[in-house]
């Protein structure tokens, strides 16, 4: 089968050779409004290669593509709007919607902002004294770390996001719709896994916040038997964050009587580089899934869900953390991907 060329071609050869445009019709080869376009064109342009159609004209010079980039990049917050009005200061009228597409060439995608906690200086520095501390240890040593932290359930799906799938017109339909009230009831819990799987879980008591003295007896009840049942008379190491009570002078001597070490400094704000974040978010989705209705039913629901978590899950969150420090050494210190 000949292509379109190859016809363009062989109507321009038969012209050429005395072929009238009838003559070439009756070859059949084209249609007839094809050849005596084809026959127009060669005789207008004495070529056979098709013009390529201008289009409209760009509003911008690559200088003034270039010109949006750095605006958008010095406030990334800006709207496609007001990054029209700062152009056209610059003697560009153009559209929001021209600013998007322009921003688009340029892979400037517009994006939900990550949520992170606020970094100070100090966050930073003590982030990279930790990082560059443990940079060597491999998926083996942090096999022997427990990792330990606080965390809020809330009823009706509050404590986590809730995506849902729907029609034009159905944004408040009861099934796409996730419930609030004013005043949530809140369960806070304490849990610790390690590469072994998940260790114990308990849950705080209502309208009752940790402090030194619910941690040490956390600890006693809680952590103790986890390190027996999950490493016996092996060394092994215990992670907790910088929290005021988990620093209290009872809470070290205790630690201290009971031989147990501590991995650390640990840096402030730094969910990114604790594993057990991960952990809850993915026990939260859990959660929220089977639709407590009360709080009794919210903390059957959470043990269930804690104590089907994988070891293998467990494992694989544990074996990220050599990755979390590479990340955070070779962003000097900032947020990680985690």
């Amino acid at each position: 089968m000949v292509t379109c060329k190859e016809t363009h071609a062989a109507i321009i050869a038969m012209h050429k050779n005395g072929f009238t445009g009838k003559d070439i019709v009756d070859t059949k080869i084209a249609p007839k409004s094809t050849i005596y376009r084809f026959i127009k064109n060669f005789k207008e342009r004495g070529s056979i290669l098709v013009k390529k159609a201008s289009g409209r004209p760009r509003k911008s010079s690559k200088r003034q593509d270039r010109l949006l980039k750095r605006i958008q990049l010095r406030d990334r917050s800006a709207t496609s709007a007001e990054l029209a009005q700062e152009w056209q200061q610059a003697g560009v009228s153009a559209s929001a919607r021209t600013v998007r597409r322009r921003l688009l060439e340029d892979g400037l995608v517009s994006r939900r902002a990550a949520k992170k906690p606020l970094l100070s200086k100090k966050n930073i520095r003590d982030r990279l004294i930790f990082c560059r501390k443990y940079s060597e240890w491999t998926a083996v040593d942090w096999g022997k770390v427990i990792f330990s932290d606080e965390a809020p359930f809330r009823l009706f799906g509050a404590s986590g996001k809730r995506l849902v799938r729907r029609r034009k017109g159905e944004r408040y339909h009861q099934s796409c719709v996730m419930p609030t009230v004013k005043h949530p009831n809140t369960i806070h819990v304490w849990g610790c896994f390690s590469s072994k799987g998940v260790g114990s879980l308990t849950i705080l008591p209502k309208n009752t916040a940790m402090n030194k003295e619910w941690y040490q007896n956390t600890l006693q009840q809680q952590l103790l038997p986890t390190i027996q049942q999950q490493f016996g008379e092996e060394q092994c190491i215990f992670q907790h964050d910088g929290a005021p009570c988990h620093k209290a002078k009872v809470i070290t001597k205790w630690f201290g009587d009971q031989n147990v070490e501590i991995l650390g400094p640990w840096s402030g704000n730094s969910p990114d580089l604790n594993p057990i974040d991960n952990l809850w978010s993915i026990l939260k989705r859990r959660v929220d899934k089977q639709k407590p209705t009360n709080s009794d039913k919210l903390q059957e629901v959470i043990k269930k869900e804690w104590v089907a978590i994988s070891q293998d899950l467990a494992q694989k969150l544990i074996e990220s953390i050599t990755s979390r420090i590479a990340e955070v050494l070779k962003k000097k210190g900032q947020h990680c991907k985690y």
